[in-house]
């Protein structure tokens, strides 16, 4: 091995935790967060927040007036003083879900599928984006290139399932300590990979491929997911957050797409270099 190649292999081996830390699944929705701070996703945000955040409040509100108390009396059965802090996540979490049903269903979608479109544009993912929609190259920025959808156009499917399981494992709060953390992760592990239904949509995978896709990255989704709810559980801002998390969803996808292509390319350029060992 010559002393560049060894340099670069030992220089791998030292960032290599960097760089897996830097991918990690979780961290995906904080890059969200950040990426908002292009100016050319301020008009989406702007369209969605007051309704959002008038809509938030009013749900938890009424939550907190009307179910507060009495979950905390009846966590505290087995909970004892951290009946309180359970109880909170509990009301947090419900207001999560009824604001989900009351906005996301019904008015947040084609805001989610414009940031997710936007982002992949952004990055140089176009191509993506084109196979589902018209784009304007003449568009000042990547909102503005954004044209009418040529099939429809769904971010994240409305899931019968994924209510009646968020139902379902509410009591599990009711264990002590680990109560919480195991109803986050296991509804996190369900809406994890609903997140990518649009770039699934772009791959035209079919439901058995979509799945293999899943189940090889069923860990990641899980932790993209949990994070993502845990986001949504801030009061007030959980569809900010949910704007948000479509960016960094967007972000994921750009991880995984660059290394699907390089993939794809690779045989092509194996097959070239023995070819020229042929002629050498």
């Amino acid at each position: 091995m010559t002393e560049p190649s060894k340099r670069g292999s030992v220089l791998r081996v030292i960032t290599a935790p960097a760089r897996a830390v830097s991918h990690a699944s979780w961290l995906y929705p904080l890059k969200g967060i950040c990426y908002f701070c292009h100016p050319f996703l301020w008009p989406l945000l702007r369209a969605r927040l007051i309704p959002s955040a008038l809509l938030s409040l009013f749900v938890l509100t009424n939550l907190f007036l009307w179910t507060y108390l009495p979950q905390v009396a009846l966590l505290a059965i087995f909970h004892g003083r951290l009946a309180w802090l359970n109880a909170t996540f509990l009301v947090l979490g419900e207001g999560a879900a009824i604001v989900s049903l009351l906005f996301e269903a019904f008015f947040v979608d084609e805001t989610l599928v414009d940031v997710f479109d936007a982002v992949l544009i952004n990055e140089g993912y176009s191509d993506l984006v084109i196979s589902s929609r018209i784009l304007n190259p003449d568009g000042k920025d990547p909102v503005k290139q954004l044209g009418k959808p040529t099939i429809s156009a769904v971010y994240s499917p409305f899931s019968f399932r994924q209510i009646a399981e968020f139902i379902i494992f509410l009591p599990l709060n009711l264990i002590p300590v680990a109560g919480t953390p195991m109803f986050l992760i296991l509804t996190g592990y369900r809406a994890g990979p609903l997140q990518h239904w649009r770039y699934f949509k772009f791959l035209e995978f079919t439901k058995k491929e979509r799945n293999a896709f899943i189940k090889k990255r069923r860990l990641r989704y899980t932790w993209f997911g949990t994070v993502a709810l845990l986001l949504q559980l801030v009061p007030v801002l959980s569809m900010l957050f949910l704007l948000t998390t479509a960016a960094g969803s967007a972000l994921w996808v750009t991880e995984l797409e660059a290394k699907r292509r390089r993939l794809e390319v690779r045989p092509e350029d194996e097959g070239r270099e023995q070819y020229t060992d042929d002629l050498s």
